[in-house]
């Protein structure tokens, strides 16, 4: 069996306009129901119902082979959320993930397979999300040999590859993770994503835990990694900064919906909704001007309870009446470029 690190995807399918992954209608939502004490207090008249979380709602989105997209949004926004969905990890309550052209829903086993193993996700705490009882060797390459990617008698050669692929000497292979430095578990998951040889893989936050100057580190990694085999990225951050160092568009989320999808250019230089815009204004600059950093005003709403029509009216400094009732759509603004604001919307 060919012992290959990683094959690169052809050539033929990096930028061409039919989708990796596609996203339509998804909605997620988490629902925690009554305990027994709150059904007793109900029988007495207390009223108690079931919460329920909207963490992403109505996101349609297309994912085109070897891009790399950011989503960007505060904390709470739902970015984590449909990163488990489209990795799979979470199933959606309403709408449909298509992978290859195929709907997962209509899927067979041999297609889920198929999904299961071309998205890979990276988690934002890479000790946590590393088997603490496990050896390198094992978290890497323990999946490439239950899934018939390799032999056993080949799982020693295929990881130390992978390790020197993602910048890790391959004598470190038998070592538990809390013998490694924050990157260099980092890096572990990287390799442990690479092992199944994915086509989309999904970072999130997955250089928010780590030393600014490991961050670079770990981002020219991705972009390396990119670079040689082709690789498609879904790059969850609350960073712009970071986002505009590695994407080729960017997707800004606001409590669960998608309110601007544009270019990475678009987004820096002409951005539309007036998140976005105050996204952008408190990035730091290398300029000796001085500026009055006035952060967003209000806090995040609770996805519990959500404002009614346009989720950022009560903090945008353009609100009007018509935003605490009806919520805007995302509109063409230009090709590539759309926006969820009722400023965009033609004069009656």
């Amino acid at each position: 069996m060919d012992t290959t690190v990683l094959e690169p995807t052809p050539a033929s399918n990096v930028g061409t306009t039919a989708p990796l992954l596609q996203l339509r209608g998804v909605s997620k939502r988490f629902v925690q129901d009554i305990d027994l004490a709150g059904r007793i207090a109900n029988l007495l008249g207390a009223g108690h119902r079931a919460s329920v979380v909207q963490a992403v709602a109505g996101v349609d989105l297309e994912i085109r082979p070897g891009e790399v997209i950011g989503v960007v949004g505060e904390s709470g926004c739902g970015k984590s959320t449909l990163g488990r969905v489209i990795a799979g990890i979470t199933p959606p309550t309403e709408g449909s993930v298509t992978f290859l052209g195929k709907p997962v829903d209509a899927m067979d086993a041999a297609e889920r397979r198929a999904w299961g193993l071309g998205v890979q996700m990276i988690f934002q705490n890479p000790m946590a999300s590393l088997n603490p009882r496990m050896r390198v060797m094992d978290i890497v390459g323990e999946a490439p040999v239950v899934h018939g990617l390799v032999k056993p008698s080949q799982k020693a050669e295929y990881v130390e590859g992978l390790m020197r692929q993602v910048g890790l000497d391959p004598g470190y292979a038998q070592r538990y993770p809390h013998q490694f430095s924050g990157g260099q578990r980092q890096r572990i998951g990287i390799a442990r994503a690479l092992a199944l040889k994915p086509r989309l893989i999904v970072c999130d936050e997955a250089v928010a835990a780590l030393d600014v100057s490991i961050q670079a580190q770990v981002l020219n990694l991705f972009l390396a990694l990119r670079r040689e085999f082709e690789l498609t990225y879904l790059f969850i951050s609350h960073n712009l900064g970071v986002v505009g160092h590695v994407s080729d568009r960017v997707v800004i989320m606001y409590l669960g919906r998608i309110v601007e999808v544009a270019t990475t250019e678009t987004i820096f230089s002409a951005p539309n909704h007036p998140y976005t815009q105050a996204l952008l204004a408190e990035l730091p600059r290398l300029d000796t001007t001085r500026r009055a950093y006035l952060p967003i005003q209000g806090e995040l709403p609770s996805p519990l309870a959500p404002p009614p029509g346009c989720a950022f009216h009560p903090r945008c400094p353009h609100a009007m009446p018509r935003c605490k009732v009806e919520a805007p759509v995302l509109r063409p603004l230009q090709p590539g470029h759309t926006s969820a604001c009722h400023l965009n919307d033609p004069a009656p």
